[in-house]
């Protein structure tokens, strides 16, 4: 009987490994047949395609002739814009006209201890440099790639007063605003 039982397990291995590869043809058979085709809109008569699709790039370089300075309406509407409406009290405004190589400097009034938001913006075709400080100590000292604002926080320790100093290697408009957090 163990004779009997030997035989009778090989040939049922090979049974199996038989059906478990033609299953794997069969499969593979039917898979190398199937494809799939996009119309997108192709005409299956004429059988033409479609003209090339013109893609843009999302990230296109600025205008330059947005950052020529302007003056008069035109400097006040820029102005608006890049100083919205400030959500604390504000403390000090301030905007005008550079020529190139130079400095415009103003001093704010007595401001109360506590945290502050520096807005600054500039437009001009070179970068402008900014620098906001407390008697001898610089809290802001950058210099500025127009067509962009920045907002920068600092903290007054004690009553200060600031001194805001604007610089500009060409003609420039620039525009700050210093208000409580």
């Amino acid at each position: 009987m163990p004779l009997a039982s030997a035989t009778r397990g090989p040939r049922t291995r090979i049974a199996a490994t038989a059906v478990l590869v033609c299953s794997v043809l069969t499969l593979g058979a039917g898979l190398a047949g199937c494809a799939y085709e996009y119309d997108e809109g192709l005409s299956r008569e004429g059988g033409s395609l479609p003209s090339a699709t013109a893609f843009t790039n999302a990230a296109l370089p600025r205008d330059p002739g947005l950052n020529q300075p302007v003056i008069g309406a035109e400097l006040d509407a820029w102005v608006a814009q890049v100083l919205p409406d400030a959500k604390g009290q504000v403390f000090q405004t301030g905007h005008g006209s550079l020529e190139a190589d130079e400095e415009h400097r103003q001093n704010t009034t007595l401001m109360p201890k506590g945290s502050y938001a520096l807005t600054l913006a500039c437009r001009s075709t070179k970068r402008v440099s900014f620098s906001v400080g407390k008697g001898d100590d610089d809290l802001v000292d950058l210099s500025l790639r127009c067509g962009t604002s920045r907002v920068n926080v600092v903290h007054l320790s004690a009553d200060a007063i600031l001194t805001v100093t604007v610089d500009a290697d060409a003609a420039a408009n620039f525009a700050y605003r210093v208000s409580r957090i």
